[in-house]
């Protein structure tokens, strides 16, 4: 009789506290997906208040990955407590994996920190086009909390950590307005300096994105072993830096070889010389 009041008492409590604890769980599992949907909700709803506010667009996307990662950490606190555990623990927990994180994570870190100097210097910004000490060439499209996506010429997405931006030389190629473009030609020895510089002169003058002022110049910059050696150089503004290019070097082609002007290029002369028997 007493063994089995105490298996049924202890089936009773069984019971109770497998459906006290599916309860939990149950609130809990519901306010996780709640909890993410709110925070979503809320992160949107932050980054159109900055939009309306037109803040600024890196400013703008770093605030808004920070609310966001934010709020989600908060939804799994309250996960957790829900669930039993208690507070102290969770504080106990993350102090102790804070450690064993930010050692194991420094790198992490110094995105994290890179990315605040980036901010509040501002090197650059949403929008501008910036040469990274990698060799990254491409327009800055979101500052992020570790990374900086970056979009290249070519449609590539880079994702750039932080830290290293903020520690590494930085070109920053859209700040100043214009640009200085410098082109190299060669000409043969033997052929006019004067008439390569004038006819080159006339080409720039022509193309109504080479800026009169300051005026374009051309001069010898070496003597190769085959070639005259000359510098063009003008200005012009940032977006026909690279078109301005290609199109003077097409019209510098074409135009030289009527005034007489030749493009050296390395030649071998063979001799044979046939010795009698």
């Amino acid at each position: 009789m007493n063994e089995s009041f105490t298996f049924n008492g202890t089936l009773d409590a069984l019971i109770h506290t497998s459906i006290q604890y599916g309860i939990k769980l149950l609130v809990a599992v519901l306010i996780l997906f709640v909890g993410l949907w709110l925070s979503n909700r809320v992160t949107n709803s932050f980054r159109k208040i900055m939009e309306a506010r037109h803040l600024d667009p890196s400013l703008m996307s770093f605030f808004t990955s920070f609310v966001g990662i934010a709020l989600k950490v908060m939804v799994f606190i309250i996960v957790l407590t829900t669930v039993g555990v208690q507070m102290t623990s969770i504080i106990a927990i993350l102090g102790a994996a804070s450690l064993a994180v930010g050692m194991a994570l420094s790198g992490t870190l110094q995105n994290f920190a890179g990315g605040i100097v980036i901010l509040l210097f501002k090197p650059f910004v949403v929008g501008e086009v910036i040469q990274t000490a990698s060799g990254r060439t491409g327009t800055v499209e979101k500052i992020m909390i570790f990374t900086t996506e970056l979009h290249t010429g070519d449609k590539q997405i880079v994702y750039l950590p932080n830290g290293a931006l903020s520690n590494g030389e930085i070109i920053n190629l859209s700040r100043q307005p214009h640009r200085r473009a410098d082109i190299v030609i060669n000409i043969a020895y033997g052929d006019s300096v004067e008439v390569a510089r004038a006819a080159t002169l006339e080409i720039l003058a022509a193309d109504k994105r080479v800026l009169a002022n300051p005026a374009p110049s051309i001069f010898v910059k070496n003597l190769s072993n085959n070639s005259i050696e000359l510098t063009v150089r003008y200005w012009t503004k940032f977006g026909d830096y690279y078109s301005t290019q290609a199109d003077t070097l097409e019209k510098i082609y074409n135009e030289f070889p009527s005034r007489g002007l030749r493009f050296p290029f390395p030649q071998l002369d063979v001799r044979v010389e046939n010795k009698g028997k």
